[in-house]
């Protein structure tokens, strides 16, 4: 574990009312801050006035106290969690990469799921709220439209060590753990790697054909939208699990094609293909599309539409035009 540099002195309160919720001041700390998930939780968990602690590896975070952390080392973990004293911990880091996890499922398993055992038993020690972001791939994709009642049985190493890290999440206590699910996170903000809305848009607006699957079918879900809904999980301590994906079932296709429109670019370049011509080293659930009724009536932060998430991609997206000019 190291300190890296960051705008606030360690160890240092931040000012009398910030990030009060109930009376008390509300410290979060969020793991894969840099991400493309972590890093809208840090924005706007701040700009609500919480306290944060930002966690990483490779990439510094650009906002809240980083500190450096290696989450499968459970020591590393566990000085973190003490020096931080967070109220609510958030575990946006993960291994994602479908196909490098089913290559390398130990690595996948000591990422997505030994190390939520770790940031568990912390939680639990410190009486820190524990909010675990999973994933659809958790379901075989045989029928879609999956609630948090439906049983998982994943396809793939990915889904499997994420399941994993689900039941991992419990040791955190009775009354203490959340798990947020989402399906196919996409926006900006990670310029390290990219999503299924920047893949569509750097290629098109090179005038580059793509294909995308139209037989798979999923719930996308914008990142901005999901750290409003996974920050007020923290602030109104929703327990269980939760489904917090997009409100849209679509395939691959349909949602590259609803992206390039609403950026208007060349849609004839998205050439629709079948799944079983990509050559994935994993298979892929058919249909991991999410029902968000409990997010829905929960939250104040509604699931946004297919159609509302690529208009805030779009906004996004001149937003980052103006930044380069």
């Amino acid at each position: 574990m190291r300190i890296g540099g960051g705008p606030w002195p360690l160890g240092r309160r931040f000012p009398p009312g910030l990030g009060k919720r109930d009376g008390r001041l509300t410290r979060i700390l969020v793991t894969g801050s840099s991400g493309l998930l972590g890093n809208k939780i840090v924005e706007q968990a701040i700009a609500k006035g919480h306290e944060v602690y930002s966690t990483y590896q490779h990439n510094p975070p650009r906002l809240g106290v980083p500190l450096v952390l290696d989450q499968t080392i459970q020591a590393e973990v566990e000085k973190v969690v003490s020096l931080a004293s967070p109220d609510a911990i958030v575990n946006s880091a993960a291994l994602t990469d479908v196909d490098v996890c089913e290559e390398l499922p130990e690595m996948a398993r000591f990422v997505n799921s030994i190390s939520v055992s770790h940031l568990a038993s912390s939680a639990s020690a410190h009486k820190a709220f524990l909010v675990q972001v999973s994933t659809d791939y958790v379901f075989s994709g045989e029928k879609g439209m999956y609630s948090e009642t439906d049983q998982p049985s994943p396809v793939n190493e990915y889904g499997r060590s994420k399941l994993e890290g689900e039941e991992m999440a419990r040791l955190a206590g009775e009354g203490n753990w959340c798990v947020a699910r989402a399906s196919v996170v996409y926006g900006w903000g990670r310029p390290q790697r990219g999503n299924a809305a920047t893949y569509v848009y750097d290629k098109l607006s090179k005038g580059e054909q793509i294909r995308m699957v139209e037989d798979q079918y999923c719930s996308p879900t914008y990142n901005d939208n999901l750290a409003r809904m996974i920050l007020e999980i923290v602030e109104k301590r929703v327990l269980g699990v939760i489904h917090t994906s997009g409100a849209t079932r679509i395939n691959r296709y349909d949602f590259a094609v609803l992206i390039a429109k609403t950026l208007g670019l060349d849609t004839s370049l998205i050439r629709p293909v079948e799944s079983a011509s990509i050559p994935w080293k994993a298979k892929r659930p058919r249909d991991s599309s999410l029902d968000v009724q409990r997010c829905t009536g929960l939250l104040g932060a509604k699931p946004m539409s297919a159609i509302e998430g690529a208009e805030g991609f779009r906004t996004g997206a001149k937003a980052q035009a103006d930044q380069v000019v």
